[in-house]
């Protein structure tokens, strides 16, 4: 009698890149990462490398990749469109939502520190990722100003 043994092939950790953050902003952010669901879209965590920074990933094969700590997105202001999922604004720029599916770049807003999330195209649309995070966000992180 014999065996065979197969070797899965997984890809490797998620290549990202963390900001520099100090103070409440890290504070903040580290419960963020901690607090964060194991699963997104339904597909696990991925390891992300470096692994010690402010930024989470699932499905290392078509990444949904979110970095705590992120500055106010570009084309945001005071006129732009949010969503609110379970209590959490976000904004997706209008030019990714008229566009249709592809990969898509959502940050929330009104929080004492942004959250940036970048979907793969397979993960279109972004609603189903806005839910599984939302209570993780809502949880570790102050809102300031409600998406109105």
């Amino acid at each position: 009698m014999s065996a065979v043994l197969v070797a899965g092939c997984s890809p490797g950790p998620v290549e990202v890149d963390s900001p520099t953050l100090s103070g409440a902003d890290a504070r903040a952010c580290t419960g963020l990462i901690g607090a964060l669901p194991d699963r997104v879209d339904d597909e696990d965590r991925a390891e992300v490398d470096p692994a010690d920074g402010y930024v989470a990933a699932w499905d290392a094969d078509a990444p949904i990749v979110l970095t705590c700590g992120v500055p106010e997105p570009a084309g945001f202001d005071r006129f732009a469109t949010c969503q609110v999922v379970n209590g959490v604004g976000w904004f997706i720029p209008d030019a990714q939502v008229q566009r249709g599916p592809g990969p898509i770049t959502m940050t929330t807003v009104g929080r004492a520190q942004n959250v940036e999330v970048r979907l793969a195209a397979e993960h279109w649309p972004p609603a189903n990722a806005m839910v599984d995070l939302s209570a993780a966000i809502e949880q570790t992180l102050r809102e300031v100003e409600p998406c109105a």
